[in-house]
């Protein structure tokens, strides 16, 4: 990871990793306000503690329109896609065996109370919320809510919540749609790229990561995305067919 390791309870990004992967995990509670089973965990190894979360594909809810029992691993893809970018914007996030069988255990991040949240997904300055806007266009997330964004005391910005991406077809929803139609960054530009070259690579992260967890058709529309994005060089719009914020946008 090349971003800021700013809320990472002062673990390294692989250490971070090495945890999540093989540390005891204790269930510590529930997220009640989520709509799959979102658990609140403790991972410990030795003098090594951090909180967690684990989303065991036992507790996904069906929905009409992804496969069942594919959310966990569109997490772990969007992981995959942050890193190679080389932004850090999703926290570290691994798939492992836990108390309700497999699922998914991301990094539990300590937000910033003191930022308004509806003002930062407002706004237009944050460097990293213009990142996260990228990264959603590249994924296909079809869930980014204000509630989404984690940012952190140091100024980086995470965000949660990646399971209702990778969709074959166009469905972006979001609450960051300011600067649609406007030219992307030539940071957003490099980091495309980058990601394009891995994903021409079968022995990388991101690809190997793209095979395991998507389907061959999901898989081929996020390349297609990714060379859109070269060719235009410019924020998406809004799809005229698809509700363009999610609801609640919170």
């Amino acid at each position: 990871m090349t971003a800021s390791l700013d809320g990472l309870s002062g673990l390294s990004a692989a250490e971070a990793l090495d945890l999540l992967r093989t540390g005891e995990l204790t269930v510590e509670g529930r997220l009640a306000e989520a709509s799959n089973a979102t658990l609140y965990c403790t991972v410990s190894a030795g003098t090594l503690r951090a909180a967690c979360v684990y989303k065991p594909v036992a507790g996904e809810r069906p929905l009409w329109d992804f496969p069942d029992g594919t959310l966990a691993g569109r997490e772990l893809a969007a992981f995959a896609a942050s890193e190679a970018l080389g932004w850090g914007v999703v926290p570290p996030t691994v798939h492992r065996d836990g108390p309700f069988g497999e699922g998914m255990c991301q990094l539990w991040i300590d937000g910033d109370p003191g930022v308004d949240l509806v003002a930062l997904a407002r706004g237009t300055e944050h460097e990293g919320l213009r990142r996260m806007a990228v990264f959603d266009a590249v994924i296909n997330n079809s869930d980014r809510k204000i509630g989404h964004l984690l940012p952190t005391r140091g100024g980086h910005l995470y965000g949660c919540d990646h399971g209702v991406s990778f969709a074959e077809d166009y469905k972006l929803r979001t609450v960051l749609w300011q600067w649609r139609g406007r030219p992307l960054t030539a940071e957003a530009l490099d980091a495309l790229d980058s990601l394009a070259a891995d994903l021409d690579r079968t022995d990388s992260a991101v690809a190997q990561a793209f095979a395991a967890h998507l389907t061959p058709d999901e898989h081929y529309a996020a390349r297609r995305r990714v060379d859109l994005l070269r060719d235009h060089r410019v924020h998406p719009y809004p799809s005229p067919d698809w509700p363009a914020v999610p609801w609640p946008p919170v």
